[in-house]
C-alpha cells in the first residue's frame, strides 16, 4: 500500500467543529486504501493583545488531539500575523520534516497551498518523494501580497495539483499559469450516512423550530467574506413583510457579536436561532429542519455545505462563485450574484415560495468520500510511479 503523508492546517477542533470536516473525511477515507499518516500542523501565536488572527476562531489544541478514524500527529509551529506571512512556509517545513521523514512516505499530500503547501513541497523535496497539493477556494481565489507570490511558486513545484471545482481548474491554469496537465479536479463527496432526507416536522420539532416559521438555515464560519451582512439584510428585507420568517446561523466565527448586534437593532433577534457549531450529525438535522438553505458568500472552491444540502433534499440559495454551478440548477435552487443582498433577498423568496421535489433533490446527489478517496489516490499512485520512473533513469 502507498506511504502517503497527509499535510494540512484545517481539521475539527474543540472550538471550531466545522473547521477541515471535508478533509476529515477524504483522510478517513483514504486511509481504508492506503497507509496514511495525518500531519496536522497549526500556527502558534505570540500570547499578545492584537497578535490573534481576526479571520478565524483561534484557540490551541492540545497534545491529547485525536481523530475519528485517522492516524493524526498534531504539531504547533510560530508564527506572528502579517509579519512571518513571507517565511511561514519555511518556519512550518522546518518542523514537519523530521515528523515526517520518520515515518517514510512514497509521497507528500497537503492540503491548503500556501503556507501548508509549500511546507509540504520543501519537506518533500529534502526525503526525495514527489508532492501533491490539493487546493480547497480560498487558498486560490483570495490571495494578494506575499500569499500570492508564495501560492504561485507552490503551484509551480508540485508534481500535481488537486482542485475542487472544474471552474476552480480553470482559474488555475489561467491565473497562476499551472500546466494543464498536472492539474486534475476531484470534486468533494459527502457522507451518504449523515447527509440524507430526514423527518423535517420530527427535526423542527427536537430543535425547537414552531410548525408555522419559513426556515432559512446558513451554515458555515460567521466572516464578512460569507455574505455574512447581506443575509442579515436580505432577511429583514423579507421578514418584515412575512411574520413567520425565520432563520438559523449554524455555526461560529468572529462576526458572532456583529451579528447579534445588528439583529438587535433590526428587532429580529428572536426570529433567529443560533445554535453553534455542531458535529455533521446535527448539522444535517438543522438542514432537514429547513425550508431553504442559503450560502451567499464572495468566493469558494466547491462548497461542501451546499453538496449537504442537496443531500438532504434541500433547495439551496447561493452566490455563482468558484463551482457552485456544477453543483446546483433550476431543479433544487437558485444563483444569484455575491455581494448583492436585494438579489438574495429575490433569491430566498423564489426559493421559499417554490414547489420542489425534495426526493428527486436528494435522489440526484449520490457522491460519497469513498469516491473522492478512489480518485486522489489514483492521482497520486501515478504521481508515484512516474517519480519513480524517473529515479530509475
Amino acid at each position: 500500500m502507498l506511504r502517503i503523508a497527509l499535510v494540512t492546517p484545517m481539521l475539527p477542533v474543540a472550538h471550531d467543529q466545522t473547521r477541515g470536516r471535508y478533509i476529515h473525511e477524504t483522510a478517513r477515507s483514504l486511509g481504508r486504501l492506503a497507509t496514511v499518516r495525518t500531519f496536522f500542523q497549526t500556527m502558534q501565536y505570540p500570547r499578545l493583545p492584537g497578535l490573534r488572527p481576526r479571520s478565524y476562531l483561534y484557540g490551541e489544541v492540545g497534545a491529547d488531539y485525536t481523530l475519528d478514524g485517522c492516524d493524526v500527529e498534531h504539531f504547533r509551529y510560530s508564527g506572528v500575523p502579517v509579519l512571518s506571512r513571507g517565511w511561514n512556509g519555511h518556519i512550518a517545513s522546518w518542523s514537519l520534516t523530521p515528523r515526517v521523514r520518520r515515518f517514510r512516505p512514497d509521497l507528500v499530500l497537503a492540503y491548503w497551498v500556501y503556507p501548508d503547501g509549500f511546507a509540504a513541497l520543501r519537506t518533500a523535496r529534502a526525503l526525495g518523494v514527489p508532492c501533491v497539493v490539493g487546493a480547497l477556494g480560498s487558498d486560490i481565489h483570495v490571495r494578494s501580497g506575499v500569499n500570492q507570490t508564495m501560492t504561485r511558486r507552490t503551484i509551480a513545484g508540485v508534481d500535481a495539483l488537486l482542485t475542487v471545482s472544474e471552474a476552480m481548474r480553470q482559474y488555475t491554469i489561467r491565473e497562476f499559469d499551472a500546466a494543464p496537465e498536472r492539474v486534475h479536479t476531484i470534486v468533494n463527496g459527502f457522507n451518504t450516512q449523515v447527509f440524507r432526507p430526514m423527518d423535517g416536522a420530527a427535526m423542527r420539532l427536537k430543535w425547537g423550530v414552531g410548525p408555522r416559521e419559513k426556515l432559512i438555515v446558513y451554515v458555515g464560519r460567521f466572516v464578512e467574506a460569507k455574505g455574512m451582512r447581506e443575509l442579515v439584510s436580505a432577511f429583514a428585507t423579507l421578514a418584515a413583510s412575512d411574520p413567520d420568517l425565520s432563520l438559523a446561523l449554524v455555526g461560529d466565527g468572529v462576526m458572532k457579536d456583529e451579528l447579534t448586534g445588528l439583529l438587535e437593532s433590526t428587532g429580529l433577534r428572536h426570529r433567529v436561532h443560533f445554535p453553534g457549531g455542531l458535529p455533521p450529525e446535527q448539522v444535517a438535522e438543522w438542514i432537514n429542519a429547513a425550508d431553504v438553505l442559503t450560502l451567499p458568500s464572495w468566493s469558494e472552491g466547491y462548497p461542501n455545505v451546499v453538496v449537504e444540502g442537496v443531500a438532504c433534499g434541500r433547495p439551496v440559495v447561493a452566490t455563482d462563485v468558484g463551482g457552485t454551478r456544477e453543483i446546483l440548477n433550476a431543479r433544487n435552487g437558485v444563483l444569484i450574484p455575491p455581494r448583492d443582498a436585494a438579489a438574495l433577498a429575490d433569491g430566498l423568496r423564489r426559493a421559499l415560495d417554490g414547489v420542489w421535489d425534495h426526493g428527486a433533490i436528494a435522489a440526484a446527489m449520490n457522491r460519497s468520500w469513498d469516491d473522492v478517496a478512489v480518485e486522489t489516490l489514483a492521482v497520486c499512485e501515478q504521481v508515484a510511479r512516474s517519480a519513480a520512473g524517473r529515479r530509475v533513469a
